[in-house]
């Protein structure tokens, strides 16, 4: 990541490439003025901001996964399963909090958060590695999940620090509609799953398999759209807690890659 604004010939803070998209829906529309965007004697973003940020949002999520997981296995399933349906509810509401509540950039919002997706981490793991391939190996299929997750995370850091698919407004409309349509079809696969108890999307056919791999593709795609806020938003001179907004940018990715991932290999394995 140290190397996202110098990689495009040294743009200096405070001003947009020259062509580069400005204010496109996103919440950091309004730094590209001056450096005067960190007003109110915030010092401007930087890299290790966004880095420090990143990891300790991120450190919360693994305690809370790690908790929820003992919880699991020493304590109580019944617990653990009761805290995992809370924490993707209540990470579900802090980011529409975030979104809709003007909260971008606010350091309690965003470890909120990863408070709520671990223990929804945590618990997720232990079904998909637990109960649905029969405790086999459970370990090892996480460790390949985190694998995985950490090999797309930094391909697609490569893909956008060499430019190779450029992230502009177009780019973004088209995230957008492939996201509102998988979340679409998700929402309309858990309500036939609980009125007929059909789950076509989810059983591990060769549909869901597919469905798997469709959303592992959206969100490594979505990665180079949070690497492109955190790029602008530090060449603007955004103010440094708006790295926060990075963060969970960054973290609610990351989980989101992470599950799907490991619900897949949960599919080949227990098939």
């Amino acid at each position: 990541m140290n190397s996202l604004t110098t990689a495009k010939g040294g743009v200096q803070r405070g001003v947009y490439p020259s062509g580069a998209p400005q204010g496109y829906g996103d919440p950091y529309a309004g730094y590209g003025q001056a450096p005067a965007a960190a007003a109110g004697g915030d010092r401007p973003m930087t890299v290790d901001d966004v880095v420090a940020k990143t990891g300790m949002t991120l450190g919360v999520i693994v305690a809370f996964a790690v908790l929820n997981f003992g919880i699991a296995v020493f304590v109580s399933m019944g617990l653990a399963l009761i805290l995992t349906a809370v924490g993707a509810i209540g990470g579900l509401i802090t980011v529409l909090v975030a979104t809709f509540g003007k909260k971008y950039g606010s350091a309690a919002v965003t470890l909120i958060y990863a408070a709520f997706e671990g223990l929804f981490v945590g618990g997720i793991s232990l079904l998909f590695t637990g109960m649905t391939v029969g405790g086999s190996d459970g370990f090892v299929l996480i460790g390949q999940a985190i694998i995985g997750t950490v090999g797309v995370f930094l391909g697609m850091l490569f893909v956008y620090k060499t430019g190779a698919v450029k992230v502009t407004p177009k780019f973004n409309r088209i995230m957008t509609g492939a996201l509102v349509g998988v979340l679409v079809l998700a929402l309309g696969n858990l309500l036939l799953a609980m009125f007929t108890g059909s789950n076509p999307l989810r059983d591990g056919g060769m549909l869901a398999i597919v469905f798997s791999l469709v959303c592992i593709g959206l969100a490594a795609f979505s990665f180079l759209s949070d690497f492109d806020a955190a790029d602008k938003m530090i060449r603007a001179g955004a103010p440094a807690k708006m790295a926060w907004g990075v963060a969970l940018g960054l973290a609610v990715t990351l989980v989101w890659l992470y599950t799907e991932i490991l619900r897949l290999l949960s599919y080949f394995r227990s098939n």
